[in-house]
């Protein structure tokens, strides 16, 4: 008789992973099968928690690598030497640059090659390391000034959520380089509407921020917003994605498809301190911009130097920049109101730069108005 002491214990009762294993054998052929997809789940659940930082859908080649991004070119070579530009200023505001070329078939950049436009580049933000902490909105401004000079002074610019307001600064401050602007879900008059962005903002103080920012060594960690924006919506980001992935775990496309979307929302970046603190008391406590007081590259910076056509695109349902906040700018900018156009989609905010439905029905018009207001 064995030793009680020295018995190995049944599965059931020693570590809590073999369960599953102990059950399968017990129901047979029906409990393997369980115990596989559930092993599959597990497998796939750790992957979406802790993914792969993630890639460009197209190919493409880096023309420039300054300080604040890299200046990626999607043209292929195939570009016309007398095209105006096309970049897309991508979001700056915790996630990757990525969103403008997000998977083949949800990609902005390729929609917008395909569509015509001769040349078509993405401002590729890096993640602020230590020594990047005291960059501000100037620095960001300039650096995007040194693109547009090496591309020859004149650009059309796409600007994706935050990159709208840097890219409406850019076109304020040098008007006469812009030839068109296509804001999408971005927030110009962060006063309007109603949404709660604009609510935590003016409720929560400003030390907040600023202690925040402390405890990232001078920097707005990407982690501490991901938790943010996950709070926004805690049962999808908590509970209902996990029952979502294991009900469709035999699903490979729908797998792929959470995988690389989880690359990219689980992997954010780093934004410098000062540059952060400066967009939450300047432009979303204050509205300095809105209201003509915002100071950028040495010039008080007034939408209503904005001259050039503009097209204003806003999500249906998006809670991050309500459609209030992009319209405003049509009673904003400086352009003559038959050179400002509108558009309101279905859905909500990533959806505007990567949505597969906005994709196909908004972005080929955009592209076709920019080739017909925004040529050289």
């Amino acid at each position: 008789m064995a030793n009680p002491k020295t018995r190995v214990p049944n599965a059931e009762h020693s570590v809590p992973w073999f369960w599953p294993m102990a059950a399968g054998i017990e129901m047979g052929e029906a409990g393997l099968d369980l115990f596989r997809r559930n092993l599959e789940f597990f497998t796939e659940a750790e992957e979406i928690d802790a993914p792969p930082a993630p890639e460009w859908a197209t190919e493409n080649t880096i023309l420039l690598d300054l300080d604040t991004m890299r200046l990626r070119d999607f043209s292929g070579g195939g570009s016309r030497d007398d095209a105006t530009p096309v970049i897309i200023d991508a979001p700056f505001a915790g996630h990757s640059s990525t969103i403008a070329d997000y998977a083949p078939g949800q990609s902005l950049t390729e929609v917008l090659l395909a569509r015509g436009l001769g040349r078509v580049l993405v401002t590729d933000w890096k993640s602020a390391t230590p020594e990047m902490r005291d960059f501000d909105i100037d620095k960001y401004l300039a650096e995007i000034n040194i693109v547009v000079d090496d591309l020859g002074g004149r650009v059309n610019l796409v600007g994706l959520c935050q990159g709208g307001w840097m890219s409406s600064m850019y076109a304020a401050r040098f008007p006469g380089k812009v030839a068109s602007l296509v804001l999408a879900g971005s927030p110009i008059d962060t006063d309007a509407g109603d949404g709660p962005i604009r609510k935590m903002a003016h409720e929560t103080p400003l030390s907040f921020y600023e202690e925040l920012v402390a405890s990232g060594d001078g920097r707005m960690l990407g982690q501490f917003m991901l938790a943010g924006w996950k709070n926004m919506h805690p049962a999808r980001q908590y509970v209902e994605k996990y029952i979502d992935l294991y009900a469709h775990i035999e699903d490979r496309n729908y797998v792929e498809r959470t995988e690389r979307f989880e690359s990219w929302y689980e992997n954010p970046v780093d934004l410098p301190g000062r540059y952060y603190l400066q967009a939450i008391e300047l432009l979303f406590k204050e509205n300095r911009f809105a209201r003509g007081e915002f100071v950028g590259l040495g010039q008080t910076l007034k939408l209503s130097d904005i001259s050039c056509p503009a097209f204003l695109l806003a999500g249906e349902s998006d809670d991050i920049t309500t459609r209030e906040q992009v319209f405003a700018a049509s009673e904003l900018l400086g352009a003559p109101a038959g050179d400002i156009e509108q558009k309101l989609v279905p859905g909500g905010h990533i959806g505007l730069f990567m949505g597969s439905h906005t994709l196909e029905d908004a972005w080929p018009g955009i592209a076709d108005w920019i080739k017909a207001k925004g040529s050289a």
